[in-house]
């Protein structure tokens, strides 16, 4: 599976609702074992962002819907990155090294 680090922040939704942050992360966990993806961790964080999430999903369709369900409850807003192991990365500099 491919790993996605997910960034998200609040919405104003979201932050008044702050006390059900981590129920509200178990139903992400449902949501995404339906898609066929999992929840690997999550992350309460300063700075920048609210949250992490690190997300394994089959394929960048499956991370896109499981972005969008979540987007569409309203809690948050989010950006997805697809990140890659060393092995992943490995063969990546293999094909283009030739």
């Amino acid at each position: 599976m491919a790993t996605y680090i997910m960034l998200l922040n609040w919405t104003e939704q979201g932050v008044r609702a702050y006390k059900d942050t981590t129920k509200r992360t178990e139903d992400f966990a449902a949501a995404l074992g339906k898609l066929g993806a999992r929840l690997v961790d999550t992350y309460w964080t300063d700075g920048p962002y609210d949250l992490v999430c690190i997300v394994e999903a089959p394929d960048d369709e499956t991370a896109t819907a499981a972005a969008l369900q979540l987007g569409a409850l309203g809690n948050v807003r989010t950006m997805t990155l697809r990140a890659f192991g060393r092995e992943e990365m490995g063969r990546i500099i293999g094909k283009a090294a030739g």
